[in-house]
């Protein structure tokens, strides 16, 4: 689903920030640019007031939200030096589904019983796939950034790197406080101006926010009912699909057209079956469902079939590893026993992985940039060449690979 960055999720739009480091997203705009930047802050403001009134906010809501607003070198900070993680999915999720996380979040999803089960009436979300997201941003809203959000929005909108995915949600703020919903003074979130427990920007909860607790405000920093039903609303307009799985761990025969793994296959759940995959659950239900056979570590890892609705992790975030441990998260808070590890072949260090990236950009492959990160691109170049030099061509970079290139 193409949407605007503006209007993404929070995680999806830091995703979008590490791509969009280049010069061209540098350069100031022109004088006459929809969202001026830089210059003098007070004039600045006093452009944001005006936008923000023509989107219907009134004066005095402008000014109550920008007054005292500051430009914070540490967003700047933050903003010049963040990457990308590179762990396996082994390593990453492990760390992040720990048990301590699954017994909290089945004790929330007890606590706010009548809630999941409201969010999953009227949106069609169920309780284990909001309660994983909430658990890996916030850890249930124990950690949810300590930058002040008008400061931190202010900041990324003055700054011309990229004043057009920023000054939105600036404007969305205004409207969050003439609502009541936020303290521009002390309101704090992340660095890039996430909100609340489920981590969301301005934008997304003026569209998609949901009064939980019936206290006639949306406070998703406070409110874990706001919370809740706020993300399932989210998602829902993600376009998760009401009654379907989203991720299920199958077991693997040693023979399987490995070329045809991966994100954006074009089989259904019941081909892979009928090759002898197998879902340790034993529900065969969803055969009719497109299905792909995703294999984070190669086909001696976990192996999971990944649903359409798996698709809705990947718009909240573009991180392969991210998605489809959020995904298993869910599935564990909703019965899944723990994934088994098998025993994946050696991969590649970071070093390693930049030589194998340069290799493949070489033999004409497109793997983006040369970071040292087993992306899509790279993942995709990967299975042409293992199944150019007759390796199974599960998509997993090694050693072995590496020296046959």
């Amino acid at each position: 689903m193409h949407r605007s960055l503006t209007s993404r999720s929070a995680l999806a739009l830091l995703f979008a920030l590490a791509l969009a480091g280049g010069a061209a997203a540098q350069q100031a705009p022109d004088a006459g640019a929809a969202a001026p930047c830089g210059g003098d802050l007070s004039a600045f403001l006093e452009g944001v007031k005006k936008d923000a009134v023509a989107a219907g906010a009134s004066a005095a809501s402008a000014d109550a939200a920008l007054a005292g607003a500051e430009i914070d070198p540490k967003v700047l900070s933050r903003d010049r030096a963040q990457g990308v993680f590179k762990q396996t999915f082994l390593e990453f999720s492990q760390r992040t589904v720990s048990q301590a996380r699954l017994d909290i979040g089945r004790q929330k999803m007890k606590q706010y019983a009548e809630v999941f089960a409201r969010a999953e009436q009227e949106f069609g979300v169920p309780s284990g796939v909001i309660t994983a997201f909430w658990a890996m941003e916030t850890d249930f809203g124990a950690v949810q950034g300590d930058f002040n959000t008008r400061n931190a929005l202010v900041t990324l909108s003055h700054d011309c790197r990229r004043p057009e995915l920023f000054r939105p949600q600036l404007i969305a703020l205004v409207e969050m406080v003439q609502h009541g919903d936020l303290d521009p003074a002390t309101n704090t979130g992340a660095w890039a101006g996430e909100i609340g427990q489920v981590q969301m920007l301005p934008r997304d909860i003026i569209a998609y926010g949901m009064d939980g607790d019936g206290d006639g405000h949306i406070r998703l920093k406070q409110s874990g009912p706001d919370a809740i039903l706020t993300a399932a609303k989210f998602i829902q307009h993600l376009g998760f699909e009401r009654g379907q799985p989203w991720l299920q761990e199958v077991t693997v025969p040693d023979n399987l057209p490995w070329e045809k793994s991966g994100l954006g296959g074009t089989m259904k759940a019941g081909e892979w079956f009928a090759l002898g995959v197998k879902p340790r659950d034993g529900n065969t239900g969803f055969g009719n469902l497109e299905g792909d056979l995703v294999l984070p570590q190669g086909r001696m890892g976990p192996a999971f079939i990944a649903y359409p609705n798996f698709k809705i992790y990947l718009e909240w975030n573009k991180s392969f590893i991210y998605t489809t441990s959020a995904a298993y998260f869910g599935t564990r808070l909703s019965g899944a026993e723990p994934y088994l590890k098998g025993v994946p072949e050696q991969g590649l260090a970071s070093d390693q992985m930049k030589t194998l990236q340069t290799k493949l950009q070489s033999l004409g492959h497109d793997v983006g940039e040369i970071d040292g990160i087993l992306g899509s691109g790279t993942r995709v170049a990967i299975q042409k060449e293992q199944q150019r030099l007759g390796m199974p061509a599960d998509g997993w970079a090694t050693p072995a690979l590496l020296n046959a290139l």
